[in-house]
């Protein structure tokens, strides 16, 4: 019954359900090897700023893919590009499958550059590879499509972490990089055999300079993505888990899974986003939508940062606020997440997306950077206010937006 109710898919539906499972293996390997990777070198006895140092290369060379990995999608086709994104991040795991005396902070940072080079081919081609398999004009499924492969993505890298402990505590650093490598290559076959071929690639071969989008809108919607991302990472990822540990007094198990579960709850936000932002009454979102709810999420960190001021109530502060920004986060993302396939041409549409995640990377990188310095040189307030300055740049560039749909 389930194999005939699998033939009886449109061709359209099958690449979606290839291109979603292909994403939700390299997510669970991706949030699982962050986690391995903090706790191990955790228990090595790294502190949490010279951990988050580990992940520098990562971001860069996020940046830096997402640029020429557009470029690739265009000239190659995106099912080429997704699955050398999946070969990539095998041989970024069997880089991590050596002695422990090899494990070098250098060598892990080389490892951990192939994994951010290989996430972010994988991002791109899955994203754009959306905008190929819904129809001209259907601009409501295209939403809902995004929408489900962006949260579900997000709610799996939560499950990751807690899979990455997992695997630590039953299986020891090396054999869980090995189980997952054996379990990532399998899916690598498959992706090989079942996707489409030249699915993506541009009529005319695009010049290298081609990288650099047209698009007022699209430039301005990567300007505001950048800022958006800066702002949730700036203390997201080095100084809320720092904060919680040596204020609120967390082991590494409580501050790992509050933060996979705070990842999960996200992702579960971002899948049914579209019912928030016009949905329910048969419209899609515009850059007039962006703005809002970027402008509602502006107050969020600033309320927080206040309470932490004047010493009210903090740690309930710190976790209710967290959990309101997360879902007004979750939203912000889905829509901007949508409103670029829906700008991106059909024709070499990953040249748009990869422009525009070269805006997100950028983002990450800059708040991972100023979230380890800030919080050390002036504390979690100051990272909070730097994050609500920074969304509130987001909600002021998403003002140009066009206000019709594209």
């Amino acid at each position: 019954m389930g194999l005939l109710s699998l033939k009886a898919l449109s061709p359209q539906i099958k690449q979606y359900l290839v291109i979603t499972g292909n994403y939700w293996a390299f997510t669970l390997t991706d949030g699982a090897l962050r986690m391995l990777v903090v706790l191990y070198f955790h228990q090595l006895g790294y502190s949490p700023l010279n951990i988050a140092m580990l992940f520098l290369f990562y971001e860069i060379f996020g940046v830096i893919t997402n640029l020429v990995g557009g470029w690739l999608g265009a000239r190659l086709g995106l099912n080429k590009t997704m699955n050398i994104g999946l070969a990539i991040q095998i041989i970024a795991l069997g880089m991590l499958a050596v002695l422990a005396e090899m494990l070098t902070v250098i060598y892990v940072m080389a490892a951990q550059a192939l994994s951010g080079i290989a996430k972010d081919l994988n991002k791109m081609s899955a994203k754009s590879s959306i905008k190929l398999l819904v129809p001209e004009g259907a601009e409501g499924k295209l939403y809902q499509w995004v929408a489900l492969l962006t949260g579900s993505k997000n709610a799996l890298k939560g499950v990751g972490f807690f899979l990455g402990g997992l695997l630590l505590t039953l299986l020891e650093f090396k054999g869980a990089i090995i189980l997952m490598a054996s379990l990532l290559a399998i899916v690598w076959v498959f992706s090989l055999i079942a996707l489409k071929d030249d699915m993506g690639k541009a009529t005319n071969k695009p010049k290298f300079n081609d990288i650099f989008s047209k698009s007022s809108s699209i430039n301005i919607l990567s300007a505001a993505r950048m800022f958006l991302f800066g702002a949730r990472d700036v203390w997201f990822v080095v100084a809320l888990p720092v904060f919680l540990a040596v204020t609120f007094n967390w082991d590494h198990w409580w501050v790992g899974g509050f933060m996979a579960s705070w990842v999960i709850g996200y992702g579960i936000v971002q899948s049914i986003a579209p019912y928030f932002t016009g949905k329910k009454q048969g419209k899609v979102p515009t850059g007039r939508a962006a703005f809002v709810w970027a402008s509602y999420l502006t107050l969020i960190p600033a309320v927080i940062a206040l309470a932490l001021h004047f010493n009210f109530h903090i740690q309930a502060s710190i976790i209710i606020g967290l959990l309101i920004f997360g879902a007004v986060f979750a939203i912000n993302s889905s829509l901007h997440s949508y409103l670029i396939v829906s700008y991106a041409g059909s024709d070499g549409v990953s040249l748009d997306v990869g422009f525009y995640y070269m805006a997100n990377a950028m983002g990450r990188l800059i708040g991972t950077v100023l979230s380890g310095w800030v919080y050390q040189e002036y504390g979690l307030e100051a990272c909070l206010w730097i994050s609500s300055s920074f969304v509130a740049m987001a909600s002021l560039l998403s003002l140009k937006l066009p206000i019709e749909s594209e």
